[in-house]
């Protein structure tokens, strides 16, 4: 993985992630280069000069978007607006839940990314997802396979700090819109707007939320109801397959980084074992999944996460089902994948996919060359919903 500041694992993440994710190298190093001495205080200690050295930079370009618009020139404009959508949410990804910047630096994330749509991206619009009494706020890209009638459609689900903003910038929608599938990229209970603004946790029993997408999806016309996929990537490897195995209605399955044990996972965090994806980390999953106590007394909360494995779920999947991982993953074992992959007796098409560190994706859900993997895992989709007719 390419490693802007040597030794802290976390920000590196960031920033291959931004680069990934459509970030452009100049811009991203006159962002970085101020903090390079507080990158080496820790993933926790500067957590708010990575902020302030990325809000610099948004504000440059929401400056340059906002000229460009007034000029009239929409397609500069639209880059500038996407561009800063992925270097806010990047940094909002890095606070502390407890910081007093978070909510209003997300809002600005959500802001900036629905100006994006009208500029760059006119066939993504938010949307809301009626689910227990409130709704769980999503963006849904119409591919243009619509134009003809009712196009095939993945859920495409965040990880434990992931947002719908992170999977916008990924540009993964693009990839399944080019090849006639439309997505809905969803903030599910637990994450992104749902967490951040609503204050809805995570659930072990992701089916139920799952199924409310679905509900939604199965209202609208320019779906082809019969060919509904769910992706999810990071602890979305857990979340996709659980719903896929209780929720009937999925045509076919992608774990984007097994997360097949995840409690098990926190027990060697615990224990300094293993990488972690963002800062604050105990204080952020405790938030997460609405459990109270703090990073001094976790074992109720590791008692709780021992509920989150795949144990005894994935045999219940009985459509088409992919496994994708990285072979040097530092957060997720590769046993995992392996795991996932051979408990999945009942998937007509169980497929495994690990990523080498000679073709890159090696790292966390492919981060270090994450074009690589959108790609693979769209054509996979692709070619499963035209082989289900």
């Amino acid at each position: 993985m390419f490693e802007y500041f040597p030794g802290n694992y976390v920000w590196n993440l960031g920033v291959v992630a931004t680069l990934n994710s459509g970030g452009l190298i100049d811009e991203v190093d006159r962002a970085c280069r101020p903090i390079k001495d507080a990158a080496q205080q820790g993933e926790d200690a500067g957590t708010q000069d990575f902020l302030r050295a990325w809000t610099a930079l948004t504000d440059q370009l929401v400056e340059q978007a906002e000229a460009a618009e007034k000029a009239g020139h929409t397609r500069t404009a639209g880059q500038l607006w996407f561009r800063a959508t992925n270097y806010l949410c990047q940094a909002e990804r890095m606070l502390s839940h407890t910081s007093p910047d978070r909510v209003p630096t997300y809002r600005r994330v959500t802001d900036i990314a629905e100006r994006a749509f009208a500029t760059h991206s006119p066939r993504v619009s938010r949307v809301e997802i009626p689910y227990e009494g409130t709704t769980l706020p999503a963006y849904f890209s119409a591919a243009p396979a619509t134009d003809q009638g009712p196009a095939p459609v993945v859920v495409l689900v965040n990880g434990l700090d992931s947002t719908k903003e992170h999977m916008y910038t990924s540009n993964h929608w693009e990839e399944l819109a080019a090849r006639g599938i439309s997505c809905l990229m969803l903030d599910q209970p637990g994450t992104g707007e749902a967490l951040r603004l609503q204050g809805l946790t995570a659930r072990i029993d992701t089916e139920v939320w799952a199924g409310a997408a679905v509900d939604w999806l199965e209202t609208r016309a320019d779906v082809d109801t019969a060919r509904i996929g769910i992706v999810g990537w990071s602890l979305g490897g857990y979340f996709s397959p659980r719903a896929a195995a209780f929720e009937k209605r999925f045509a076919l399955c992608v774990a984007w980084g097994a997360n097949h044990d995840w409690g098990a996972v926190q027990r060697r965090r615990a224990q300094r074992e293993g990488e972690r994806p963002v800062p604050h980390y105990w204080s952020h999953v405790l938030w997460v999944w609405g459990i109270e106590g703090d990073e001094h007394h976790l074992d109720a909360f590791l008692e709780f996460a021992d509920g989150v494995h795949l144990d005894g779920v994935v045999e219940k999947i009985t459509v088409p089902f992919l496994v994708a991982h990285g072979e040097h993953d530092r957060q997720i074992p590769l046993e995992y994948a392996h795991r996932s992959y051979e408990q999945a007796v009942h998937s007509p098409k169980r497929e495994l996919r690990v990523f080498t560190p000679e073709e890159g994706a090696t790292e966390h859900i492919g981060l270090d060359h994450l074009p690589h993997v959108s790609v693979f895992v769209a054509d996979w989709v692709a070619d499963t919903f035209a082989e289900l007719g």
